[in-house]
């Protein structure tokens, strides 16, 4: 592929991340008088059906601040799925935690959801290569996608390094002796539209050199198996392909610039789209 056809196919990948317009036909969901999510107008009216500490105005639902605490049983009620795993809600990514709500809940109240991704880089005489994760087929959102060596979202009261840390050891049976090696390159947000709902993501990214002696294994099930690519490979398929998961896309293309397989002109713009 061209290096133009190529630089479009990133665009594109960058594009489809960015396709939520806030607030749109939202309206502001707020903890008290912190906006920290959006919710569409039919959801807003199942959550003031569940209880009176929700209150409705022209751009805005409201819970209660001394109801804050029951959110995750307000969120039950109106028909959210439970994944078991507690986010804190803030108004900004690097704000005080206000709430907590169960992950499966957060697009339907377009509440911030941050998330942690492992670049694994082995150098061989041939060049860079790249851990390469095959999601499980049975995983309730893109199974079967390409993925990072490590990625997972950061639950309620952790920092995205501790998250990185537990998730290097469940997901890919990476010791914390070389976890703590990798290092923080990159935080990449974006407003999507999905199935499920708003997605208002924030991925921190970091980069790990690893020793050509490991080989990561699955651990937890979540992920189906591990290849090394030329990283050369990586960047064909993110390219010329839908093979990745949506997220793992931006982290890589910020990874193909660092690393130089784009360069000048094409980079700017690349760099400027991911910002």
């Amino acid at each position: 592929m061209a290096l133009d056809g190529q630089v479009a196919k990133l665009l594109a990948h960058i594009a489809s991340c960015h396709t939520a317009r806030l607030p749109g036909d939202r309206l502001r969901f707020c903890l008290g008088n912190r906006h920290v999510g959006y919710a569409t107008h039919d959801f807003a009216d199942r959550l003031a059906a569940v209880t009176p500490a929700i209150s409705l105005a022209d751009d805005r639902v409201t819970l209660a601040v001394d109801a804050t605490d029951r959110l995750n049983d307000v969120a039950l009620a109106a028909g959210c799925r439970s994944r078991a795993e507690n986010f804190d809600v803030r108004e900004t990514w690097d704000s005080p935690a206000l709430a907590v709500l169960d992950r499966g809940a957060l697009p339907s109240f377009g509440v911030i959801g941050m998330g942690v991704h492992l670049n694994g880089l082995v150098r061989r005489a041939d060049g860079w290569h790249l851990w390469v994760a095959k999601r499980a087929a049975d995983k309730k959102l893109d199974p079967g996608k390409l993925d990072h060596l490590v990625a997972g979202g950061v639950p309620a009261g952790l920092t995205p390094l501790q998250t990185l840390i537990k998730e290097a050891e469940e997901e890919a049976a990476l010791p914390a002796e070389l976890i703590a090696a990798a290092k923080p390159v990159a935080r990449i947000a974006y407003n999507m539209e999905r199935e499920e709902g708003l997605r208002r993501d924030v991925v921190f990214a970091y980069d790990l050199e690893l020793p050509e002696s490991f080989t990561p294994r699955p651990a937890d099930g979540e992920v189906e198996s591990f290849s090394l690519w030329p990283l050369e490979q990586v960047f064909a398929a993110v390219c010329e392909t839908e093979d990745f998961k949506f997220n793992v896309n931006l982290v890589l293309i910020d990874l193909f610039i660092r690393f130089g397989l784009v360069a000048g002109e094409a980079a700017s713009r690349l760099r400027a789209a991911l910002s």
